[in-house]
């Protein structure tokens, strides 16, 4: 009996020999510690795509580096369904990041000014389609800081007590990582061309182990302090490094993806390639719905954008009366009464296009005496605004009806 006990001890000893063996090789990225970030999200979270990952550890390791970068993507962790791991993702990076703080509640902007005093941190957000409303007035604040805090240098004034009974003001930072999980959550466009989005699965297969934080819990954070050790040893090159952007990454995007950028370059390894990948496919997914006319499009963008593609070709001076013709014909739920706005009128094309993109109506010299646009006055407007490989960047949507 003893020996039988003796022989299962070294059996034992033998498998679990072989399974550290195991675990170590399958972790043995001595020099790169984003490939062992990368292979620790693997076992435990089931994305869309391996990219998911790369992104999600780009994005981890750049939350110990924001006062190199000088600005945040903000990270939205989106699933088609409940319980495909949401919840997972935001525990491993409260582990993993840095200075992580979980509010599955904000109830005040001043909350989130007052606990970035004094550093920057990273502010998870569960459940975003519940926490984050533009339905109300704190709603809409809390969505202006999430904003104004992607980038260094944002601040908030919050009113602090005096020992006197007084108050007074001081201006707090705002500058931290965002991470916002949820079920397709109604984030306002301004916020959404600020994320980099991660989609995740459910595991009906099994294929990830569950999150057993009382056994896994000190090696996370074992973990999550050489991310951070690597860190401080590239912050420096870091904030030295301005890499050459690819072409056609411009405007938000660039503001969204050049951190990821900065962070695989110091990584080493494979990493630029990784990222670089997941920028072209960006910037591919971003041409696919301009062709397929998925554009979340302001409307007084959207008339740029018409009136470009009715344009005759080869004609130089369109009359008013003509141009609104041709992009009711080829767009009438936009332009004719079909529209809640109704028909839009000569005047309301004028308005737009002067207030908008300083386009004037003109009158032609010779010939044909109506007023109407020459081709060249909307070239400017339809190079910068309309260029298809990246978002438009439009703040303020304006309204444009039939008569203003």
């Amino acid at each position: 009996m003893t020996q039988q006990i003796a022989l299962e001890g070294k059996q034992a000893a033998r498998k679990t020999l072989e399974l550290t063996e195991n675990i170590a090789q399958k972790y043995a990225h001595k020099d790169n510690v984003l490939e062992e970030v990368r292979d620790w999200l693997g076992r435990f979270i089931k994305t869309a795509s391996e990219g998911d990952l790369h992104i999600l550890t780009l994005w981890i390791a750049h939350t110990y580096l924001l006062p190199s970068l000088g600005q945040s993507p903000r990270l939205l962790i989106e699933s088609p369904v409940p319980g495909s791991g949401k919840s997972t993702v935001l525990d491993h990076i409260n582990r993993l990041g840095n200075a992580a703080m979980q509010a599955a509640v904000i109830s005040s902007p001043a909350l989130i000014a007052r606990t970035l005093s004094v550093a920057p941190r990273t502010i998870l957000i569960d459940e975003a389609e519940k926490s984050l409303t533009m339905n109300t007035d704190v709603g809409k604040e809390v969505f202006a800081v999430i904003n104004a805090g992607y980038r260094e240098g944002a601040t908030r004034p919050v009113l602090t007590p005096l020992k006197d009974g007084g108050w007074e003001t001081e201006e707090h930072p705002l500058f931290a990582a965002v991470a916002m999980a949820g079920n397709s959550p109604k984030l306002p466009e301004d916020t959404r061309q600020r994320c980099i989005r991660i989609l995740l699965l459910p595991d009906r297969e099994g294929t990830v182990e569950t999150s057993r934080w009382r056994v896994i819990e000190d090696d996370a954070l074992a973990l999550g302090a050489k991310v951070a050790e690597w860190a401080l040893s590239v912050q420096d090159a870091v904030a030295k490094d301005i890499p050459d952007l690819p072409k056609g990454l411009t405007g938000r995007s660039a503001e969204v993806w050049e951190p990821m950028l900065v962070v695989a370059r110091a990584a080493g390894g494979k990493w630029e390639e990784r990222c670089l990948k997941l920028i072209a496919e960006h910037l591919e997914d971003i041409q696919t719905d301009a062709e397929a006319g998925l554009e979340n499009l302001p409307r007084h963008v959207m008339l740029l954008k018409d009136i470009r593609d009715a344009w005759p070709e080869g004609c130089g001076f369109w009359p008013t009366t003509d141009l609104l013709a041709g992009i009711k014909r080829t767009s009438p739920t936009q332009w004719t009464s079909e529209h809640k706005y109704g028909d839009l009128t000569p005047h309301g094309l004028s308005r737009v296009l002067t207030k908008q993109f300083n386009i004037r109506p003109e009158r032609p010299g010779i010939g044909d005496r109506r007023r109407g646009y020459y081709r060249h006055s909307f070239e400017s407007a339809w190079a910068s605004t309309l260029r298809p490989t990246h978002p438009l960047e439009v703040d303020e949507p304006a309204e444009v009806d039939g008569s203003t």
